[in-house]
């Protein structure tokens, strides 16, 4: 069996270790003679499971004691909707700013569930490729949280600083921020937010789970007419078991945790280790005049990066010998073309050096 080089923007890759430990206890686990599959979530083995994940994440990301971590489902786009739901439930306005794609669903959804949205920022007229200035946020006086994307996947727009913000009357605003696609890559002050969620299937495990890190004062303000999946106070007193959770996702993201403290060395180690595969990268597309990528020098993503060839019609051949080379899922996302290598946590250095050295030949042989 050969194991390619996966660069998909999600799902992504996960760690050779975490695959293959799975395989080995696929059919039976620790000795009980079944899968986690078919496991009961109420069960003393998926219990054990469950805690042992949300300790090692809590130590990873060093999340206080004031902050209940969920593990749920439906993806990071359902948090679009349960925000609003569970933080404008006592009035007040969602503040956003938007810096590409998944912020703008994320105003969308808030819209049309007809609550009150400010966009206090845009970088759409640089045309998504520098985050606006924080000198620059406007937000309203009654807003109740700002809302933002850390790392726009498809943009590879990321934030190089986390946004402060009060309001007229010097309250504090919560931060609320959608970390799909950059949590894990390095260490961050869970204290600085109100909210930080995240789906899965880029730097924590496979699709399914989506996990919502909620600080308690901002529990208890969903009104009473919601769905118990919905009221983040309620999944939180459940253990994130109002129903049956996504049993396998949430054991397979324990297994990533457990790699990131055990393989890797911590947050501290994986961020060094993100830092020099994006800067690799970067410095191949800069040193070329065959391809280029437009976002401003320090809001480039280090999870996601666009570039694209001097001649577009290149592109398909590009892929083609990408892909029987052993570099799979480099195609850009379809509303911006191009090509797009994701390099989330579980993409070997190797990996990114071999993309170098083919893209330098391709180059060359056609450039």
């Amino acid at each position: 069996m050969t194991r390619h080089y996966n660069f998909c923007a999600g799902p992504a890759a996960l760690p050779t270790a975490v695959l293959e430990r799975a395989r080995n206890e696929l059919l039976d686990y620790q000795g009980r003679g079944l899968s986690v599959m078919e496991m009961s979530h109420r069960s003393d083995e998926f219990i054990a499971i469950a805690e042992r994940a949300e300790a090692d994440l809590r130590e990873l990301l060093a999340i206080p004691s004031n902050y209940q971590v969920l593990f749920l489902q439906g993806g990071a786009s359902m948090q679009f909707s349960m925000l609003p739901m569970n933080l404008l439930g006592q009035g007040g306005s969602a503040n956003f700013i938007q810096t590409g794609i998944w912020g703008k669903k994320a105003l969308s959804e808030a819209k049309r569930l007809g609550f009150s949205c400010h966009v206090a920022a845009s970088s759409e007229a640089n045309g998504h490729t520098a985050v606006p200035d924080e000198a620059s946020l406007s937000i309203t006086n009654d807003a109740a949280y700002l809302h933002y994307t850390s790392n726009e996947t498809i943009g590879g727009l990321e934030f190089d600083y986390t946004p402060q913000i009060t309001r007229a009357d010097g309250a504090a605003v919560p931060l609320v921020c959608d970390m799909s696609s950059n949590i894990l890559s390095g260490p961050i002050d869970i204290s600085d937010f109100g909210v930080v969620y995240a789906g899965a299937q880029k730097n924590i495990g496979p699709a399914g789970l989506t996990i919502v890190v909620v600080r308690d004062d901002l529990l208890g303000k969903a009104p009473s007419t919601i769905s118990s999946l919905f009221d983040y106070q309620m999944l939180a007193e459940a253990g994130s078991m109002v129903n049956t959770p996504p049993t396998y996702a949430w054991y397979l993201s324990g297994l990533v945790f457990q790699w990131l403290k055990n393989d890797i060395g911590g947050l501290d180690a994986m961020d060094a280790l993100n830092q020099r595969k994006a800067q690799k990268l970067y410095a191949a597309i800069d040193a070329s005049a065959f391809y280029s990528n437009p976002i401003a020098v320090p809001n480039r993503s280090r999870m996601n990066v666009p570039f694209v060839l001097a001649d577009a019609r290149l592109d398909k051949a590009f892929l083609q010998e990408a892909d029987e080379a052993g570099l799979l899922n480099l195609k850009g996302h379809r509303s911006v073309g191009g090509m797009r290598a994701s390099l989330y946590n579980a993409v070997p250095e190797e990996a990114v050096d071999s993309l170098i050295a083919f893209m330098a030949d391709f180059e060359q042989r056609r450039g």
